[in-house]
C-alpha cells in the first residue's frame, strides 16, 4: 500500500483489506502478522479494528488470536430441474434458465459431484448429532434405572 492509499482510506478498511490479503495468500492473520504489515497503526488501534469487525461480522475469529475474513453471498435463488422426453435437461436458476444436452448434463453432473457428497456428508452429520441426542437421552435413562434397583437391591441385603 502507497502513502495516498493510506491517507484516504480509514483504519477499519486497511485491517479489512490486510486481513483478506493475509487469508488469500493463505497465511495466518494474528494481530502481530498485522502490526508487521501496518506499522503506521498501534496495536491498540488493530485490536480496536479487529473487535469492530468481528462484531460487524466482516471477519470472524477462529480461535483465540486468529481470525478470517467472512465471506458473503446473496441470498439463495430458487432451483428447478427438469427433465424433457428426448432427455435434454432444462435448469432453471431464478430467472435463468440452461438448456443442456443429455451428454452436457451428465458432465455437469460429474463436475458437481463434490458439492453433491458434501452436501451429502452434511445431512448425515445434521442425521447423526440427532441420534446421537437420542442415544445419550436413553444412556442417561438406563443409568437412572440401574442406580435404583442397585439402591433397591443393596436395601434388601440390609434388611436381611
Amino acid at each position: 500500500m502507497n502513502e495516498k492509499d493510506l491517507e484516504e482510506k480509514s483504519s477499519t478498511q486497511i485491517i479489512l483489506e490486510a486481513v483478506h490479503d493475509l487469508h488469500d495468500q493463505e497465511q495466518v492473520v494474528t494481530r502481530e502478522t498485522l502490526a508487521a504489515i501496518l506499522p503506521q497503526l498501534t496495536i491498540g488501534k488493530i485490536d480496536d479494528r479487529l473487535s469492530y469487525l468481528i462484531d460487524t461480522n466482516q471477519i470472524s475469529r477462529v480461535q483465540r488470536g486468529v481470525y478470517v475474513p467472512v465471506f458473503k453471498h446473496p441470498p439463495s435463488r430458487e432451483m428447478c430441474k427438469y427433465i424433457l422426453n428426448d432427455g435434454t435437461v432444462k435448469i432453471e436458476i431464478g430467472t435463468q434458465v440452461i438448456t443442456l444436452t443429455p451428454k452436457e448434463a451428465r458432465s455437469l453432473g460429474n463436475l458437481m459431484v463434490a458439492e453433491a457428497m458434501q452436501f451429502s456428508n452434511i445431512e448425515m452429520g445434521h442425521n447423526m448429532a440427532l441420534i446421537q441426542q437420542e442415544v445419550i437421552g436413553e444412556v442417561r435413562n438406563i443409568k437412572r434405572e440401574v442406580k435404583k434397583l442397585a439402591q433397591i437391591e443393596k436395601q434388601g441385603n440390609l434388611s436381611l
